[in-house]
């Protein structure tokens, strides 16, 4: 309770910024650096532009016509005028009933990340691997690793388009970093003892050291160039080459046979248990797509039955607040069925539903094409006269009516693999869409209050993004896999960091543009990586000097700490804490 309790308090109080985006505003380039004289010569932003945090420092009856005039207040990408929102549609008396409102949007969005990434993201990267045939190690710190980091990769590919939000994806990356290896792996110690598997601990340890080393050097210098990001995705190849080949050595010690874990490796779910977890894969959704006369159905109750997402035996045994919570899930969970299909290998018909993934091969095309650059894409109109997303849709319609006559309702296509790669495209766009929005109600956020992207990005963001990791390693080391877990801990986020950074810049370059510059916004950004890195050393020292045994002493130690890191990290913030003037 105490867990929820924060992330509601974590998302009132980062709702504020919640309705603004894309107003069709071209991509921001780096915004000169701020003169303060120009505040004095227009106070209310039009021409060169303020940093938008100064509205609030205006009269109220400005805040619309400083948001509207100047261009630091714009944000990119997104659907909803966040700003615009709450400081012209809301009079100035009822902005705590606009960060109420922002609030609970926010939560609502981390929601919409958590079912897309589990329910339709992570089980059609399964289907992918499964299909090339990959092994259990390449595709666990390869697909896995990105179907879990999802959230967090795409919100630091988006804050990292915006030179004025890339603090929250520094902020992130870090704030999540520390959180996760102390709260996380300090919950796990505290829920179940346990000895840590010592040669994976180390190799993770040190590639993360390396990932959190590269990233301070990059911020110390201010600028990443394109040799830097091609590094840090390099780096993460790497250590993926390192897992499998540490994995193939151990085998060869021990023999080719699944003999039981040694001392070092983390224990492993029996096949039993393996079978029950991918048959939860697509969460509620297993018992719904299963029909009860499969040879009989028709097309039409098919498809109904493939639309529901409430299955009424669940519904029945569960307890309330899973109800509760249930329907605020059901309207993400529909649109998502809608337009995302999702691939089985572990059912017989592969989640086959043929009526609606013919309907599919409509509504995913259409979904990226809108989603793609907040629907830029999607409403141009060819030769001004006909828009994409009409087209779109038509040669859909063409492929879905050739597709429903040439197949059964009963024996999935051999093409069924492409449908995998169509879900795993749709569930990401839904991913990237939600960043987005969250990445702008975080900014939005931070001009209200007036704090900065990387207390954001280290708290709110960085929470939402990694409570659903808390509570699958606190779950998973409950049911007697606290090795793994805390394996987890770490592998995980070296995928974010790796590739957060490194795709997020990279992405960000042009041909003609091949660095991307990084600024730290202030002295908080420094405490942020050291408090890292010291956690990390602290770890890298305590784990083997305990002789990997790992109790209830060491995860009180690690919580400790972050809450000693939280506090330092705030009082900065608020510059009670705070660099003597030269």
């Amino acid at each position: 309770m105490g867990t929820l309790w924060v992330l509601s308090l974590a998302g009132v109080l980062s709702l504020a910024g919640a309705l603004a985006g894309d107003s069709g505003a071209p991509r921001a380039v780096t915004p000169a650096a701020l003169d303060t004289g120009s505040t004095r010569e227009d106070p209310l932003g039009h021409g060169r532009g303020l940093d938008c945090r100064e509205v609030r420092k205006h009269n109220s009856s400005e805040w619309c016509r400083f948001v509207r005039g100047n261009p630091d207040c714009r944000l990119d990408g997104g659907f909803l005028d966040y700003l615009g929102g709450v400081f012209c549609v809301f009079p100035p008396g009822l902005l705590p009933l606009a960060v109420t409102l922002y609030a609970l949007w926010l939560l609502y969005l981390f929601v919409i990340l958590g079912v897309t990434a589990e329910k339709f993201f992570c089980p059609n990267l399964s289907a992918i691997s499964t299909n090339l045939k990959l092994s259990h190690n390449v595709a666990g710190v390869t697909f896995l690793a990105f179907g879990n980091g999802a959230p967090d990769v795409f919100s630091a590919v988006v804050a990292f388009s915006d030179p004025r939000t890339a603090g929250l994806a520094v902020g992130a990356v870090f704030g999540a970093g520390i959180f996760v290896t102390t709260v996380v792996a300090g919950g796990i110690a505290l829920v179940k003892p346990f000895t840590a598997a010592s040669r994976p601990f180390l190799r993770d340890a040190i590639f993360y050291m390396v990932a959190v080393f590269l990233t301070f050097l990059i911020l110390y210098l201010g600028r990443i160039t394109l040799g830097e990001a091609l590094g840090y995705l390099g780096l993460y190849v790497f250590y993926v080459f390192a897992v499998v080949l540490c994995t193939w050595i151990h085998r060869r010690q021990r023999g080719d046979g699944l003999a039981p874990p040694g001392p070092w490796e983390p224990e492993m779910p029996t096949d039993a248990e393996e079978r029950e977890s991918s048959g939860t894969n697509s969460g509620d959704y297993g018992e719904e797509y299963r029909p009860l006369l499969p040879y009989h159905e028709t097309s039409l109750r098919i498809l109904a039955s493939a639309l529901s997402p409430l299955d009424q035996r669940k519904w029945r045994r569960k307890p309330w607040y899973w109800r509760l919570f249930k329907v605020f899930k059901v309207p993400v969970e529909l649109v998502l069925l809608l337009t995302v299909p999702v691939v089985d290998p572990d059912k017989d018909d592969l989640n086959w539903k043929r009526p609606l993934n013919c309907l599919h091969i409509v509504t995913s095309p259409l979904l990226c094409v809108l989603t793609l650059k907040s629907g830029a894409y999607g409403l141009y109109q060819i030769q001004g006269i006909f828009p994409v997303w009409g087209l779109v849709m038509l040669v859909g319609s063409v492929l879905a009516i050739i597709i429903f006559l040439t197949t059964t309702n009963e024996e999935p296509p051999k093409y069924h693999c492409v449908f995998a790669f169509l879900g795993f495209l749709a569930s990401a766009m839904w991913i990237n869409a939600a960043a987005t929005e969250l990445v702008n109600i975080l900014r939005t956020l931070g001009i209200i209050f007036q704090l900065s992207n990387t207390v954001l990005g280290l708290t709110l963001l960085a929470w939402g993004n990694s409570i659903g990791d808390t509570f699958s390693d606190l779950t998973m080391a409950r049911q007697g896999y606290p090795r793994m877990a805390f394996s987890a801990c770490f592998g995980g986020i070296i995928f974010n960091i790796l590739v957060g950074v490194g795709l997020g810049c990279l992405l960000q370059m042009t041909s003609s543009q091949l660095v991307v510059k990084l600024e730290p916004d202030s002295l908080l950004v420094w405490i942020l990586a050291g408090a890292l890195g010291l956690s990390l050393v602290f770890s890298f020292v305590a784990v083997p000097a305990q002789c990997f045994q790992l109790g209830k002493a060491y995860g009180v130690c690690l919580i400790l700490y972050y809450l000693a890191f939280l506090c330092v990290a705030l009082l900065t913030e608020f510059r009670v804490i705070r660099l003597a003037a030269a």
